[in-house]
């Protein structure tokens, strides 16, 4: 994001400094406590204690990890596309296969898993595994939990383990809510390996440090053995003081901020497409702070690739992504944390010098 984080974080770091040792240390039972607190507070989890709840140096080598503890070299995973790109590298670095059930847009534009695909594919492909992104990335869909419910019928049919990688779930927009993959019945609970930071939510990526939730013993000493075996998953001592910043009350209450400037963001973005680049789709996400662009139909009208369109618009200082990453063959992916007027500055540019030049 292109804002800075809650003050709240810089001050827990800057209090820790002031003291000149920075040996080994225990961590803080604050560290726990501020995890299951903003859990119970914007999820509604009442049953997290701090046994459930572990390290990680990072959401994708948390993932790396599950996979290894779940699955054998070579084995196919299903996932969701559009996908992440980190996924693939995790994937494909790792020796996984990923079997891809793609997202369908249902009459309203909102993306829904295809259950049928989904079970042929688990069921084809002696799939074990399924890499579960919610809320989902690029789409920016904020699942029900009748979705999921659904979802799990499958799961729990084909005896399928889950791991969720809900590190946007801070970043929920309109009114919707998450609902952790694990608070939707007692498979769900045995049977997924979570994954959550607060890297996306205040922007303190460079930080490093992100947790993984797990209710299932085995499945926990598992992957406690497992992210230890590198010797490169321990906690950096300000790592956990910027956590324990970032969950007290005034990170509450600068998220609740956040997610109005973004959904106004958003909302301004998804306006200005639908009114002044015919022949481009988008979906207003319910989640994250990206859009997930379809430029197919305008491509085809203006006998343009999705090439031409980003070296137009990076020609002009606007930066995008390339939608083929995501499995999007002719979309972009477009980031809007970051002030109105840079957005407003950067929608013009894509007008004038990109899709109506």
């Amino acid at each position: 994001m292109n804002f800075p984080t809650v003050p709240t974080i810089q001050s827990s770091i800057i209090e820790r400094v002031k003291n000149p040792h920075f040996g080994y240390f225990i961590v803080k039972n604050e560290y726990y406590d501020s995890i299951i607190q903003w859990h119970k507070r914007r999820n509604n989890v009442n049953d997290l204690t701090k046994e459930n709840i572990g390290y990680e140096n990072g959401v994708l080598g948390g993932i790396s990890s599950a996979l290894k503890i779940l699955c054998s070299k070579g084995d196919k995973v299903l996932i969701h596309s559009p996908t992440y790109v980190g996924f693939k590298w995790v994937f494909n670095d790792n020796g996984y296969h990923m079997i891809y059930s793609e997202l369908k847009k249902d009459s309203n534009g909102i993306y829904r898993m295809d259950y049928e695909d989904m079970e042929k594919k688990i069921k084809d492909n002696n799939i074990h595994t399924v890499v579960f992104c919610s809320p989902h990335n690029p789409c920016g869909r904020v699942r029900e939990r009748e979705e999921i419910l659904k979802a799990m019928e499958i799961f729990e049919r084909y005896k399928v383990y889950i791991i969720p990688d809900e590190i946007w779930s801070d970043l929920t927009l309109y009114g919707n809510k998450h609902i952790p993959t694990q608070s939707v019945n007692q498979y769900a609970k045995n049977h997924t390996i979570a994954f959550y930071a607060p890297s996306k939510t205040f922007n303190v990526s460079g930080l490093i440090g992100s947790y993984h939730i797990i209710y299932n013993k085995y499945l926990k000493d598992r992957i406690d053995k497992e992210s230890a075996s590198t010797h490169y998953n321990s906690m950096n001592l300000l790592s956990m003081y910027a956590l324990i910043g970032a969950y007290k009350q005034e990170g509450y209450d600068w998220l609740d901020q956040l997610k109005i400037t973004l959904g106004e963001n958003i909302n301004y973005a998804v306006t200005y497409i639908n009114e002044h680049f015919k022949g481009v789709e988008v979906s207003c996400p319910q989640g994250t702070y990206m859009l997930f662009v379809d430029c197919t139909q305008w491509c085809k009208e203006h006998n343009k690739t999705i090439d031409d369109i980003e070296k137009d618009a990076w020609k002009v200082g606007v930066a995008i992504q390339d939608g083929r990453n995501f499995n999007g063959q002719c979309h972009l992916r477009i980031n809007l944390a970051l002030p109105i007027c840079k957005i407003k500055e950067a929608f013009k540019r894509l007008n004038e010098f990109v899709f109506n030049k």
